[in-house]
């Protein structure tokens, strides 16, 4: 089975894990039970170590240059449907997780595979071989009557269904034909060390489910108060947010899968199963912006419950397991061969161990914002925030690896900084508002004393820009937030010209090729590793809400950010997906779908419609 392009994956889930669906019918990566455990299938890593579970046409009957090959989500839901058509018929798989079920109903944790013709005659074949463990791990395949159990040492899967199977090696193999109006339904799930596979569920009960499953994600996207231009990439983005999340604890995961590359054949493959305060923190407030308070407060709950489990020095993690776990140890899995020959691949991710001095900057802002959109936050969760405060104050001044996780040394990255005063600067404000108790002075001075640090030494006097790192003259992506977190004026000269210096394309020491944006030049900083990247999609949006701001004293660039955000649509998937990257021939790259770029998706919409609208920006600023 050849390498599918990244951008040809649906996902599903049911927020405890997720599944990538492929345009010809084929799950290549599914965690079970949850988002971070380990993968039973892996194609989409190793086409032929990996493990999948195919359900296409058959080749005999339906040679492949005769099908087509649709994608589509049924509207306003992460229920997915996989289509096929021929000159004999039209047949698609409804591939989703039943929500919103009690632990004793039918269909709890299970995934779905309803395949239906829905003209004429279709035959397909039907293929599923597990691999778990990250393909590291045997299994023992049982035939049953009514599917197949697949048992190994840590885990077991079964296969219920009506369809009559046959072992194919250490999975099995099946060909079935409908016609018009007809059903069959495959159902996998996770059963108990020597239980059978389960019973199959009838083609009605597979139907009840469908639709119960449809009106949940409706249900639940009706709380969106986005009425905007682009409102349905917005509501697609918010969707997959609420896909990454982890119901158990509102945990939410950077992307759902581990080992993608950033650049094919490189090095740059990181597992992003695991919950960045970062990332989490932008996308509570782009979930709080459009109207979803229930999962900001999962979140603020998960947040507190990590402050009350500091490190001895005082500090927050940059990252933790979706369960609050504190280690993540990394390891390669050298037996795969990763994907289109990208190796090695990584799960874990050391970078848990980083000093990461922005995050108590997103940390607060989220948490300010929350207070005042959300729920007032309690006396006893400020408690925790304030140590949080008092321990950058202590810091602010150190290196560390900064928000791109560099692995070549520490360096005193202006973002880092930046972030710094955001973390006081939101504290000050939320003691104030709420009364709290507060070591106000030193805050205030502190605070003051990193603003004319990063306008001494992080502006480049020759550069005329904010710069990467005291003493660099490099560029970076992270200081369009300089104006984004109200630390400078949209308008001031200096983020204006920050600005100007960032659009620059690379061949001109810029960041900007085509209207995408690189986060910096790994040529000018190494940042220890080998290869190249794409452009970074995240970056393009913050660039979009720079703009947008910078309208205000300039409206061409109002409708350049207009332009730059519309152009970026186009490159989503057929689903409205993105991965994290965009390569050279305009391929997706990286983890998948990922949650920090459908994040600032939402917030570039929701400034720019609003910019758009009412011809005046700051007066909608939410601060």
């Amino acid at each position: 089975m050849a390498y599918q392009p990244i951008e040809h994956y649906g996902i599903i889930g049911n927020m405890y894990t997720t599944a990538l669906v492929g345009l010809n019918g084929s799950i290549d990566w599914l965690c079970f039970p949850n988002h971070d455990s380990p993968s039973v299938f892996a194609a989409i890593l190793d086409d032929q170590k990996g493990g999948c579970f195919k359900i296409s046409p058959s080749l005999a009957s339906s040679p492949t240059s005769q099908v087509k090959h649709r994608q589509l989500y049924w509207p306003a839901t992460n229920v997915l449907i996989t289509r096929f058509l021929t000159s004999e018929g039209v047949g698609e798989i409804i591939d989703f997780m039943p929500v919103g079920l009690s632990s004793e109903e039918i269909g709890y944790h299970c995934l779905i595979r309803e395949v239906r013709v829905v003209r004429g005659t279709m035959q397909f074949e039907v293929e599923c071989c597990p691999a778990f463990n990250y393909a590291r791990d045997t299994h023992d395949t049982t035939l049953t009557p009514k599917g197949v159990c697949f048992y190994s040492d840590q885990m077991s899967l079964g296969l219920a269904t009506d369809v009559p199977l046959q072992e194919k090696g250490k999975g099995v193999w099946g060909e079935f034909a409908l016609s018009q109006g007809e059903i069959a339904v495959f159902v996998l799930q996770g059963i108990e060390a020597g239980a059978g596979c389960g019973l199959p569920i009838p083609p009605a009960k597979a139907t009840d489910l469908f639709k119960h499953t449809v009106h949940y994600w409706r249900q639940w996207l009706s709380q969106c108060t986005y009425r905007g231009r682009w409102r349905e990439m917005v509501e697609r983005s918010a969707l997959t947010l609420k896909l990454l999340t982890f119901e158990p604890t509102g945990a939410i995961v950077a992307a759902a899968t581990c080992g993608l590359p950033e650049g094919i054949g490189g090095e740059r493959n990181w597992d992003y199963r695991y919950t960045w305060i970062r990332d989490a923190a932008f996308t509570l407030y782009g979930l709080l912006r459009i109207g979803f308070t229930e999962e900001a407060a999962q979140f603020m709950n998960w947040i507190e419950q990590r402050c009350r489990e500091l490190n001895p020095d005082g500090s927050l993690q940059i990252m933790y397991g979706i369960d609050g776990r504190h280690k993540l140890p990394e390891e390669t899995l050298h037996h795969l061969d990763g994907y289109r020959g990208s190796r090695p691949i990584r799960i874990g991710n050391a970078a848990y161990a980083q000093l990461q001095l922005d995050i108590y900057g997103e940390l607060m802002q989220a948490v300010y914002l929350y207070d005042k959109y959300g729920m007032p936050i309690s006396y006893d969760l400020w408690i925790h925030l304030r140590r949080l405060v008092d321990w950058v104050c202590d810091h602010w001044h150190k290196p560390d690896e900064g928000i791109w996780e560099f692995r070549s040394g520490q360096q005193h990255f202006v973002y880092s900084k930046l972030m710094c005063w955001v973390a006081l600067d939101r504290a000050l404000r939320l003691s104030n508002k709420r009364s709290f108790p507060a070591d106000r002075q030193r805050w205030l001075a502190v605070r003051d004393r990193i603003y004319e640090d990063i306008m001494e030494q992080g502006w480049d006097q020759n550069r005329q820009a904010f710069v990467q790192y005291y003493g660099s003259q490099s560029l970076d992506a992270s200081n369009l937030m300089a104006s984004l977190m109200l630390f400078v004026s949209p308008t001031d000269p200096r983020i204006l010209k920050t600005l100007d210096a960032i659009l620059c394309p690379p061949q001109q020491g810029g960041l900007v090729a085509n209207s995408l944006v690189y986060r910096y030049n790994p040529e000018e900083l190494p940042d220890g590793l080998q290869g190249q990247e794409g452009t970074f999609n995240l970056c393009t949006f913050w660039l979009v809400e720079a703009l947008t701001e910078a309208g205000l004293a300039d409206p061409k660039k109002l409708e350049d950010a207009r332009l730059m955000f519309e152009g970026m649509l186009g490159y989503a998937n057929h689903l409205g997906l993105y991965a994290e990257e965009i390569g050279s021939s305009g391929e997706a790259l990286g983890n998948y779908p990922q949650a920090f770029t459908h994040l600032s998706l939402i917030s570039a919409a929701w400034h720019l419609d609003k910019a758009l609208t009412n011809g005046s920006y700051i007066s909608q600023m939410p601060y």
